[in-house]
This record gives C-alpha cells, structure tokens and sequence, in this order.
C-alpha cells in the first residue's frame, strides 16, 4: 500500500463545487441503482469506501465538466400556449388530460421548466385536439 502513487485533485479551490460533488456522490450512492452496483463491484476488489468516492467524484466531475462545455439546447416551448389558446383549451384541462398539475403545463408555456417528457406529451395532446373555429 505504501507504494501506490494516485493522482488526486487539489484540495484547494473551489469548496463549494467540492462539497457539491461530494453530496452528488453520497445521493448517487444512496439511491441511484447504478451507483450501487458500481460500489459493489468495487467492494469486491478489495477498494474502500473512501477510494471508491473518490472514484465517483472524479466521474461526477468529468460528467459535469461535459455538460458545462456542451450544455443541451433550450427547449423551445414559446409556441404551446399560443397553440392552446387557439383551441380554447385551459391549463386545467390540459393538467387532468395529462396526470399533472396545472401549474406544470403554466411553467412549459412559460419556459420556467426544461422537461423534455412533459413537453412533449402535451405537444403531442395539443396536436390532437380538433381545431374550434371562434
């Protein structure tokens, strides 16, 4: 063991992405399936629970420096509510056709959410709904 040479990221900088990274790798841990069966199989190697948060933590940030250098587009949702509005729909009804609240279907028109899923479905309920003439 006293002869292991490990590169290990500098302790300074910033603490608070740090501590960030360190919270991601204990949540992950915690809940996330994959995580688990990676600290397993770690486990089964002889690592501790130390050199494998480590390892975690250098995964994490490679994930988030990714996505920090090739951050995903904004979903365009400025045209749903001027759709829904077209076919004298509410947001409530789109919310109980849907499953969801209707503050959810307020925040994709309003773009104060990026949910890929939730957009999609209610594009996809717009699109179907019969156009009522005024």
């Amino acid at each position: 063991m006293g002869k292991t040479t490990r590169h290990r990221l500098s302790r300074g900088g910033d603490r608070a992405a740090n501590s960030a990274i360190h919270r991601i790798v204990l949540v992950r841990m915690a809940r996330d399936q994959r995580t688990q069966d990676y600290v397993v199989k770690r486990t089964s190697e002889g690592k501790g629970k130390k050199e494998i948060m480590r390892c975690l933590k250098r995964y994490v940030a490679r994930e988030i420096y990714r996505v920090l250098q090739n951050p995903r587009p904004d979903l365009l949702t400025n045209d749903l509510r001027p759709r829904r509005l077209a076919l004298h729909l509410t947001q409530t009804a789109g919310a109980l056709e849907l499953s969801v609240w209707p503050k959810a279907i307020s925040r994709i028109e309003r773009g104060a959410t990026q949910d890929r899923v939730l957009s999609q479905r209610y594009r996809t309920w717009l699109s179907e709904q019969p156009n009522v003439s005024a």
